[in-house]
């Protein structure tokens, strides 16, 4: 028998799609493409978006790992219309809150002959795969129905031996095809889709039987999620039928593309960072990241590359999701990001850069009002230099430290600081001890005049072991309006300090 899974939900009725992770660590950058798309594609229908949190498994889902991923997905504004911190027409949503709902369901199945106890423990399992691989000279085989038909008698000795049996679900003969909003037409032979297990031998049900029961009682419309769980498929759609739900009523499915790292395997630990959190502990910007990841599989079109949520929602369609795996470019992401840094409001870059200055123990926090002052000027001459908010540190931290709490980098004054910049430096102090007032142009003028005009050097040579004495560094923000800031008096004394590193 050939079961067909007709997609009538897909343009029927108000939308309903969810996210639900398992989170067991940093959710990373692959489920943030799924999230991204199930909430572009709820407020492009003007549908809902439902979180909800799979932690039936309490050895891998934590309270820790589930706070930090809703801290996550409010970072990058993917708001949700139901979850478990908002509540909703089908709390609870947190699967562990729900172990009732999944009970009854198990124990309906077994009352209608769709499920069945399995005893056969893992080592029998083991031997009896290896027997058949054996035999066939194939792969792995999945399970054989050794269970499905037990006597009453075999039962009672298995019981006898104290084994706690597994629930498993029963497979119909055939197979199941349907419509993949993003795959097109998929079919699976029911032949390679064995009996699979619903409940553990604790009584702990498992992802197969929660996400379909869940789906269904949460009336979810559409199933946007990674081609990973492509597979998964036909299972979903057995226990859809056992409970009930007409073929026209099942949700729609559509299978994301693969992110993949750049050596083309599917993106982990081993070919790349793929924590969500690293990437906004180290500067970058949550539009950037779901700027990007919105490409990762999709596009707008008009070769736009640029966007914010708002226009995504606009255009998005999963009929344009692309079959093909897409590959994860840290560089194409910084470049977004510096797009995304320089076309922020100057205040709100201040704002954006403060926390990595705090971390950096540059400034208070919270910020006193003179490191405010001193943020707010400063942010806007290094806005079109940096890619990453990270930088903002080395690039102002000459600002913000005193005394002995400025530091030369060692390596920019071994090349810059040496004996042969000692009249350069000299001259500057000389000139800028004597302008008036001070502004950045006339800072310009009076060490253009000295070094330029009265030393006959070429602007690099003259200006490099200046940068260097005042900011620190070789880069810097614009040298100029930097020394303005800085003040004459700081300015004034790491010229002398400068000086007394050159002899």
């Amino acid at each position: 028998m050939t079961e067909h899974a007709a997609p009538a939900a897909a343009g029927a009725g108000h939308v309903r799609v969810r996210f639900a992770p398992s989170p067991s660590g940093d959710l990373h950058v692959g489920n943030i493409r799924t999230a991204l798309y199930d909430w572009a594609f709820a407020r492009h229908t003007g549908g809902t978006f439902v979180l909800r949190i799979e932690d039936t498994d309490k050895t891998r889902v934590t309270q820790e790992y589930i706070a930090s991923a809703l801290d996550t997905l409010r970072w990058l504004s993917l708001d949700w219309d139901e979850g478990p911190d908002v509540g909703g027409p089908y709390a609870p949503y947190q699967q562990s809150e729900r172990m009732a709902s999944y009970a009854e369901w198990a124990q309906r199945f077994l009352d209608t002959g769709h499920a069945y106890y399995c005893y056969c423990t893992q080592q029998e399992l083991a031997e009896r795969r290896e027997a058949a691989r054996a035999r066939t000279g194939g792969g792995p085989s999945g399970y054989d129905g050794h269970c499905r038909h037990l006597t009453p008698e075999q039962v009672a000795a298995y019981q006898a031996e104290g084994r706690q049996p597994v629930i498993r679900f029963r497979m119909p003969d055939g197979s199941t095809t349907f419509t993949d909003l993003v795959r097109g037409e998929v079919t699976f032979d029911h032949a390679h889709v064995p009996d699979f297990v619903i409940v553990r031998g604790d009584g702990s049900p498992l992802y197969t039987l929660a996400v379909a029961v869940d789906d269904v009682l949460m009336k979810i419309t559409h199933v946007v999620r990674g081609e990973d769980l492509l597979s998964s498929t036909p299972r979903q759609i057995a226990v859809y039928r056992a409970m009930g739900v007409p073929a026209g009523e099942f949700p729609a499915f559509a299978h994301l593309p693969y992110v993949l790292g750049k050596d083309g395997q599917r993106l982990s630990k081993r070919n790349g960072v793929v924590s969500v959190n690293w990437y906004r502990h180290e500067g970058f910007l949550a539009e950037a990241i779901c700027n990007y990841l919105a490409l990762l599989g999709w596009s707008p079109g008009e070769n736009r590359e640029s966007f914010t949520l708002a226009e995504m929602a606009a255009e998005f369609d999963l009929g344009r999701v692309n079959k093909n795996s897409a590959q994860f470019d840290v560089a194409k992401l910084e470049a977004i990001n510096g797009d995304k840094i320089r076309a922020l409001d100057p205040a709100d870059f201040a704002a954006r850069i403060t926390p990595f200055l705090q971390r950096a123990r540059l400034v208070a926090d919270p910020a006193t009002e003179p490191e405010a002052r001193m943020i707010n000027a400063g942010a806007p001459l290094i806005q079109e230099r940096i890619s990453r908010l990270t930088e903002a540190v080395g690039m102002l931290s000459f600002l913000l430290t005193d005394g002995a709490g400025f530091r030369v980098d060692p390596d920019d004054a071994a090349r810059v600081l040496t004996p042969d910049a000692a009249p350069v430096l000299k001259a500057a102090e000389s000139a800028l001890a004597e302008v008036t007032p001070w502004t950045a142009e006339a800072i310009k003028d009076a060490l253009h005049q000295a070094l330029v005009e009265g030393l006959g050097l070429k602007p690099r040579q003259a200006f490099a072991p200046v940068r260097v004495a005042v900011t620190g560094r070789r880069v810097s923000p614009p040298l100029y309006e930097s020394i303005e800031l800085l003040g004459r008096e700081r300015t004034l004394v790491r010229m002398a300090r400068a000086l007394t590193a050159t002899a």
